[in-house]
């Protein structure tokens, strides 16, 4: 595995799929205020592949669906839920969240693939800790292709 650890915005970056750090999709997430990467991706990419994920109905803590990327140029988004229904994430749901995440790249033969610091947002937990995490997880993981984390950093233009 390529792994490379950047500071960016997760939605301008060169790969076929990206992770969307979601809930476990028992909200409607049309009555869920947009923030961080799902707010992004509404913004940017439209409410298509939110129509999409609502349909598959509720996703066990620490799992992920695929759905396709609306207007955003992705061949897909990979949703994890990685927070719980308290809005905190823990090490098993991050951990969890990575591992199916990386089985749906893998089962879909992408080469590339963008993670987000999953739980570190509105989830509370420590950057640090989850980069952590994330990496011992995706390092223990058989994959030939690029996977990037991808720490949010403003753009300065």
């Amino acid at each position: 595995m390529n792994l490379t650890v950047i500071d960016g915005d997760l939605l301008n970056q060169d790969v076929e799929v990206i992770v969307n750090p979601w809930n476990r999709n028992i909200i409607p997430w049309w009555l869920l205020i947009p923030q961080g990467v799902s707010g992004a991706i509404k913004k940017r990419g439209g409410y298509k592949p939110f129509f999409e994920l609502g349909k598959k109905g509720a996703i066990p803590l620490g799992n992920a669906v695929e759905t396709n990327a609306g207007k955003l140029t992705y061949k897909a988004i990979i949703h994890v839920a990685g927070i719980s229904m308290l809005w905190i994430s823990s090490e098993k749901s991050i951990e969890n969240s990575v591992i199916n995440a990386m089985k749906i790249v893998k089962s879909r033969n992408y080469q590339s693939v963008a993670f987000p610091l999953i739980g570190a947002g509105t989830g509370g937990s420590k950057q640090e800790k989850v980069l952590s995490l994330m990496k011992t997880t995706l390092n223990q993981i058989d994959y030939e292709g690029t996977v990037l984390i991808v720490r949010y950093a403003k753009s300065k233009t």
